[in-house]
């Protein structure tokens, strides 16, 4: 179903679930490339700009967490824009279909809203865009927030609570990385003046766009670094706690191991000296803390206590 709204000087129209009809009068109305429309019909696109005589085809990635509110996805952002038209089309981020239906409930109460910021179709499509970039930087902040929680966690909680955490946010960090990487060079196109679009005044705007971008790729990057520091860190830790507990268990073995052998002795049922003298099992008890405290007084010599 094509959903039009039907400004002064653009055009939006926003297609959902777009069907072979709608793919039809795009093609016959619009006479957009075939190619463009195959891309249309599939999904797993990489991003891109494809520029015509009188229109530009983008396919963009946009991050969102899912129904659990857990795991990083990605929404394919496609969009068809003209002169006098702007057209979304598949299943968007939410953030357009959020936008579209805002313009198009103050359009249709003929709000003073709406000039400026549907007064022509590069305008329209740089609040699509600036909209989607607010998103995905509070997205990025709650990462940053989830790297500060474990940077705290490692020394706190249970290793396991960690251990998730660490693999979660791992993983979200590594699917906002080959998100971001490959759409550098596309924003890279409207700030060089690759794409120039269709108003003179919008070098600025594009500009503005490529440092929001920018700026979320590096905190990106940041955050991978300090994720791979703190994984490091909490192995370091973990060898360490192993090696605190194995270095314990050797002290008591090695306490044990010549009190096991005066007990072994002594259990024998062979005749030994003084086995018939009332003071030979306090004798027995008393050597064996000899052992124990000589033991302990040699280690913490040694500082290994």
């Amino acid at each position: 179903m094509i959903e039009t709204i039907n400004f002064e000087n653009v055009k939006w129209l926003h297609i959902l679930n777009p069907s072979e009809d709608d793919f039809d009068f795009l093609l016959k109305e619009y006479e957009f490339h075939p190619l463009d429309i195959e891309d249309c019909r599939s999904v797993n696109q990489r991003p891109k700009i494809d520029e015509y005589d009188d229109y530009y085809f983008l396919i963009l990635h946009f991050p969102f967490f899912d129904k659990a509110n857990k795991f990083v996805r990605v929404k394919e952002v496609k969009i068809f824009w003209g002169k006098d038209y702007i057209v979304t089309i598949g299943r968007s981020h939410w953030v357009v279909k959020n936008l579209f239906k805002d313009l198009q409930k103050k359009h249709q109460e003929n709000s003073n809203d709406l000039p400026d910021i549907v007064e022509s179709s590069d305008s329209l499509l740089y609040n699509i865009l600036d909209r989607l970039m607010v998103e995905t930087y509070t997205l990025i902040l709650r990462i940053g927030t989830e790297v500060d929680g474990i940077n705290y966690d490692i020394f706190t909680k249970k290793s396991e609570k960690v251990i998730e955490q660490l693999s979660i946010t791992r993983k979200n960090i590594i699917s906002l990385n080959t998100t971001f990487k490959p759409q550098v060079r596309v924003f890279h196109k409207f700030e060089s003046g690759g794409i120039k679009g269709y108003e003179e005044d919008m070098e600025d705007y594009w500009g503005n766009i490529l440092d929001q971008y920018q700026k979320m790729f590096d905190l990106v990057e940041d955050y991978g670094e300090l994720i791979e520091g703190l994984s490091h860190t909490f192995d370091s830790l973990q060898t360490n706690k192993t090696n605190e507990i194995m270095r314990i268990l050797t002290f008591i073995s090695t306490i044990m191991l010549p009190l096991s052998v005066i007990s072994g002795i002594y259990g024998m049922n062979v005749a030994l000296p003084f086995m018939g003298k009332g003071w030979v099992f306090g004798g027995i008890i008393a050597l064996m803390v000899i052992v124990v405290v000589g033991f302990l007084f040699y280690f913490k010599r040694k500082r290994w206590l």
